[in-house]
């Protein structure tokens, strides 16, 4: 897959391009969606899959003030590209400049120009250009004249909409299963592994300190069911704790620490994937700390039998 950013130089054959348009933030189902129709196209007029994302998320630039958690990094997206056959991926750094870009000459430059674009999906809440000025009517208008078409896909849900908002409140509230059916797989948190004070492994639950951004999607406090992938490819059972670790300190950073069962590898500087599967409970402080390594040992085993009756399958690549 070709990764194209602002200021590379890539050189496409003649094909023409089946382009899915979007943010594209957590690539849940109704993102899969209009990339999956512009598979279609792509595959009926033997044309190149592409894609078009925004990074960082527009809001950053444009409300600041209200900017969303991140589903996902980058890295993530590009991977469940990638998985879902793209061939390209044409990445555009939304800052104030692309935000000040004319509606037309954003079609122009990109679609026209950079993909030669012979279809174009998007939803049908699509906008873009400056202020927002673009929509699918516009859009429709501009590729009769340039000689693309425009498919514009309804909103989908189970009976509520799939949307990056909608999965940032599950995740939020700890509601891993219904985010799972929104991503149509669960959702995942990749960060890098991080020296912390080895409590864990004094209780003989040693854990990976995850290294998480501040404007990244997170479960709140808890202790957490998951699969955790390591930097070759193998996946583990995994038992995450969030929180401040009551047990110890009264306040402090809230921390993500997660025990894969049964591993003994060294993966201090490394970047893992954590896909959580449920929530298992509450984060509590006990009467001893003996009270607190026996829980863990149930928690622990709750997350192996958990994971025996749902290990990783092709959801994983998306993650």
């Amino acid at each position: 897959m070709i990764v194209w950013r602002d200021g590379d130089y890539v050189e496409l054959d003649e094909r023409r391009s089946a382009v899915a348009v979007g943010v594209f933030d957590g690539l849940h189902r109704g993102h899969q969606r209009v990339i999956g129709r512009a598979r279609e196209l792509a595959a009926v007029h033997a044309g190149r899959l592409a894609v078009v994302t925004f990074f960082p998320h527009p809001a950053l630039t444009v409300h600041p003030e209200r900017v969303p958690l991140a589903i996902g990094t980058l890295e993530q997206r590009l991977h469940g590209f990638e998985a879902l056959g793209v061939e390209l991926v044409r990445v555009l750094h939304f800052d104030e400049q692309l935000a000040l870009e004319s509606a037309e000459s954003f079609v122009d430059r990109v679609l026209v120009h950079d993909l030669r674009a012979a279809d174009v999906v998007v939803g049908e809440d699509f906008r873009y250009g400056h202020d927002r000025a673009g929509d699918v009517r516009s859009l429709t208008a501009v590729g009769a004249t340039e000689d693309f078409r425009v498919h514009a896909l309804a909103l989908a849900g189970d009976g509520r909409r799939w949307s990056s908002t909608a999965i940032r409140e599950a995740v939020s509230h700890g509601d891993l299963e219904r985010a799972a059916t929104v991503l149509g797989r669960p959702f995942a948190l990749r960060a890098v592994v991080e020296h912390g004070d080895a409590r864990g492994r004094e209780l003989g639950f040693p854990t990976a300190n995850l290294r998480v951004d501040g404007g990244a999607l997170s479960p709140p406090a808890g202790v957490y069911a998951a699969a955790v992938r390591t930097p070759e490819g193998e996946w583990w059972c995994g038992a995450v704790s969030i929180g401040r670790r009551p047990q110890f300190y009264d306040e402090g950073e809230t921390l993500v620490e997660v025990h894969l069962v049964d591993y003994h590898g060294d993966l201090y500087g490394a970047t893992i994937d954590v896909a959580f599967l449920t929530r298992l409970r509450d984060q509590v402080r006990f009467d001893s700390v003996g009270d607190l390594v026996a829980q863990m040992g149930r928690d622990v085993a709750e997350c192996r039998e958990i994971y025996t009756s749902s290990p990783p399958t092709t959801w994983t690549l998306l993650g």
